[in-house]
C-alpha cells in the first residue's frame, strides 16, 4: 500500500505526519513504525504521529516513538501536529486537541510560532542533585558543567536505565545556566535511546525545574537546544504550576509517498 506523509520539524526535533482520519494506517506495527522513523532504511524522524478525528476535539493526537512503541506525550510533536492540522485545513489559528496526556489547547501565530498549553504540574521531586517532575511525559532534570562538551548519550543512558526509574525509564536532561531567564538544555531521550536536538516536554520541565529549585525568579523562561530557541511560561499556584506554554517554531519540511 502506498501512503501519503509528511515531515515536520521543531527545533530539529521532527516527526513523520500522517493524516489517519480514515483509520488505514496499521497501528499495532511496530516493525513498520521502527522502519518509517530510521534514518537510513526509512524517512527518518525522532517519532511519527497520527492525526486522527476525535467527536469532542478538533483532533486526536497518536504518538510513537521512533522505536516503533507509542508513547508518553511529546511536545514539539504536539506543536507541529498543529501545524499540520492547519495544513489540512482541520483548524485555523486556534485549536482544542486530545492526546495521550489529556486535553491541549494551542495557538498558530501569523510568524507560524506555535504556543501549545501543556499539563499542570502538581508534584516535584526535588533532591540537591536532580528535579524529577512529569510534564506529559516523565523527566530528570540536571544541572551539569561544561554542557557544550558533556557526554549526553553516555550519562543519559545511565541515568535513563538506573534503578532510580525502573523499567520505565526516563527521559534526561542535563542543564547549564545563561542569565536569569535564559538556559541552554540538551536531552536524552528515551524510545529514541539518544540525543534529540530539541525536547519540549524536556525543556518544560527544566523550566519548571529551575523556578521550584529558586535557580531563577522568573515564570517566563527562555531555552536555547541544540536545534534552535524555545520558550516556556507558566503560573505558578502554591506549588502548583498551572497555564504552561510551549512556545517556538513548527515547519514543514518535506512531504512525499512510501510503500508500506
Amino acid at each position: 500500500m502506498l501512503i501519503d506523509f509528511y515531515k515536520y520539524q521543531g527545533t530539529g526535533n521532527d516527526f513523520v505526519m500522517i493524516d489517519n482520519r480514515s483509520l488505514f494506517f496499521p497501528k499495532e506495527d511496530v516493525s513498520l513504525i521502527e522502519r518509517l522513523c530510521d534514518r537510513r532504511f526509512g524517512i527518518g524522524a525522532d517519532g511519527l504521529i497520527l492525526l486522527e478525528n476525535d467527536a469532542a476535539t478538533d483532533f486526536k493526537m497518536v504518538y510513537y516513538n521512533s522505536d516503533g512503541n507509542e508513547s508518553s506525550m511529546c511536545g514539539n510533536g504536539g506543536r507541529c501536529l498543529v501545524a499540520f492540522a492547519k495544513e489540512l485545513n482541520v483548524i485555523d489559528d486556534a485549536t482544542t486537541f486530545i492526546a495521550t496526556d489529556g486535553l491541549h489547547h494551542a495557538t498558530v501565530a501569523s510568524d507560524g510560532l506555535v504556543s501549545l498549553q501543556m499539563i499542570d504540574v502538581k508534584e516535584l521531586k526535588i533532591t540537591p542533585e536532580f528535579s524529577f517532575l512529569n510534564t506529559g511525559s516523565p523527566h530528570h532534570v540536571q544541572i551539569v558543567d561544561d554542557l557544550e562538551h558533556y557526554n549526553v548519550k553516555k550519562n543519559g543512558a545511565a541515568i535513563r536505565y538506573s534503578e532510580l526509574y525502573g523499567k520505565a525509564g526516563s527521559n534526561v536532561n542535563f542543564v547549564s545556566q545563561i542569565n536569569e531567564d535564559t538556559f541552554a538544555v540538551r536531552t536524552y531521550e528515551r524510545g529514541v535511546e539518544d540525543e534529540t536536538l530539541a525536547c519540549g516536554t524536556g525543556v518544560t520541565a527544566v523550566a519548571i525545574a529551575m523556578n521550584a529549585t529558586g535557580v531563577t525568579s522568573s515564570n517566563a523562561i527562555h531555552l536555547n537546544v541544540e536545534g534552535g530557541k524555545l520558550e516556556v511560561s507558566f503560573d505558578q499556584l502554591g506549588s502548583q504550576y498551572t497555564n504552561v506554554f510551549l512556545k517556538g517554531p513548527a515547519q514543514f519540511v518535506f512531504k512525499g509517498q512510501i510503500e508500506i
